[in-house]
């Protein structure tokens, strides 16, 4: 069980292979199977690397187990969060998210934000130029969920205030809980404070305008939906787009860098990919069509191939929270009520009797198996699944690795060196 309080968490949490669950995970799975004990976050837990025990803790969410996140991150995200609210609550703020995020939404509205966007990233970047990917991925996810959430527009001098704020907010996420003056905790705390002043203003600003009937069409985003179609409260409001920033933002824009860092080391892939895309465009060229469709969209199966093996082996949510509801027998294990739970999603991707060569990156297995829990569950559009319809190719400029730290990052930020190609 580790040290006293801290039990083995530091051991837990070492920096690590992204594309292996570490030495820890090794040494205690090698010792003890792949269900344990150990002392994690300040609590008693039982970790599993087991994948029908992780189906078993997902199917049973609410009735055996609950969504349980350490302390530190309900203070840094809100009480209101969708991340550790549990209950009816929760499945009342999933529906407000969901019915804004239905497909009809999804086909008329996102689709042409993430190629706008694209578009805005590509075109500043300069022929054999080299320029790091991670924060070009990052830029590009921020920007598309400040506009989809609250219509704010990229480069603008209020947009960039709230990306600055924003990337301490971050750092405070990730880093341990110690709230004293200069500490990442305590700037995290103070960044998020300002972030919620700067979206209170500009649900200020979007009131006025409703009352007023002067509402702006282009302002068709989470934040007015919210206004008009739900009774939330404004402390509500202010926690649910800040998580959903959050979430938004940072699991799309590691699967971006993941999904560069993957196909440089597989150029079948690339070639693959370039045709399906080509296929498209000249397709669309021939009809005089400019805009990407849903129809065009749904076409790229290869693409959503790479998308799956990206997660897969990238693993960008690594773990999830729980806690047992009641004492829980399984398959002769015993988990205590009250219990912490750590279903690890990475150790069923990289499980080798689960898949094939799990740590080698093959779009062409059929990764979307019962065990393939990138997101807890369910599929779902994700912003990082358009970077594979760029028309364009890659090299990595210098050597890097994807390191956990606990969420992945590169520490050179994955340098790149891009060539343009023309359309034939």
């Amino acid at each position: 069980m580790g040290w006293p309080f801290v039990g083995e968490t530091i051991g837990y949490l070492k920096p690590y292979c992204a594309t292996s669950i570490g030495e820890f995970m090794e040494q205690h799975i090698s010792r003890y199977g792949k269900i344990y004990k150990s002392n994690l976050f300040g609590e008693p837990t039982i970790v599993s690397a087991d994948a029908g025990l992780n189906r078993y803790i997902l199917q049973n969410e609410g009735k055996l187990f609950e969504c349980s996140y350490p302390r530190s991150i309900g203070g840094i995200l809100g009480k209101w969060s969708m991340l550790v609210l549990v209950g009816d609550m929760h499945r009342d703020m999933r529906i407000i998210s969901l019915n804004f995020l239905c497909q009809a939404r999804l086909r008329t509205h996102l689709l042409k934000e993430v190629e706008q966007h694209t578009l805005l990233v590509l075109n500043s970047w300069k022929d054999n130029s080299v320029f790091s990917a991670q924060d070009e991925a990052k830029k590009f996810t921020f920007n598309l969920m400040a506009k989809h959430i609250m219509s704010l527009e990229p480069g603008k001098p209020e947009t960039e205030l709230l990306k600055k704020e924003y990337v301490t907010f971050m750092k405070g996420v990730v880093s341990p809980p110690l709230n004293f003056p200069g500490s990442a905790y305590r700037k995290a705390l103070q960044s998020r404070s300002n972030i919620l002043k700067f979206i209170e203003q500009k649900m200020s600003e979007r009131l006025t305008k409703m009352k007023k009937g002067k509402e702006n069409m282009e302002e068709d985003d989470l934040l007015g939906w919210l206004l008009k179609h739900s009774n939330l409260s404004t402390e509500q409001i202010l926690d649910l787009i800040l998580s959903l920033l959050f979430a938004g933002h940072e699991t799309s824009s590691v699967a971006i860098a993941l999904a560069i860092y993957f196909l440089q080391g597989c150029p079948e892939a690339v070639q693959q990919l370039r045709e399906e895309h080509l296929e498209i465009a000249r397709a669309k060229k021939q009809s005089g069509e400019v805009e990407l469709k849903w129809e065009d969209y749904k076409k790229m199966n290869f693409t959503q191939s790479v998308v799956n093996e990206t997660l897969r082996l990238g693993n960008v949510v690594r773990f999830l929270h729980r806690k047992a509801l009641k004492d829980v027998r399984y398959k002769g294990y015993d988990i205590p009520c009250g219990w912490k739970v750590l279903p690890v999603i990475a150790a069923v991707h990289l499980d080798p009797s689960l898949f094939d060569h799990p740590q080698h990156f093959n779009p062409w297995s059929p990764s979307t198996n019962n065990n393939f829990m990138p997101f807890g569950g369910g599929p779902r559009l994700c912003a990082g699944s358009e970077l594979a319809k760029l028309e364009m190719a890659w090299e990595l400029a210098e050597d890097d690795q994807a390191f956990v730290f606990p969420f992945v990052e590169f520490p050179k930020g994955l340098p790149i060196r891009i060539h343009r190609h023309t359309l034939k």
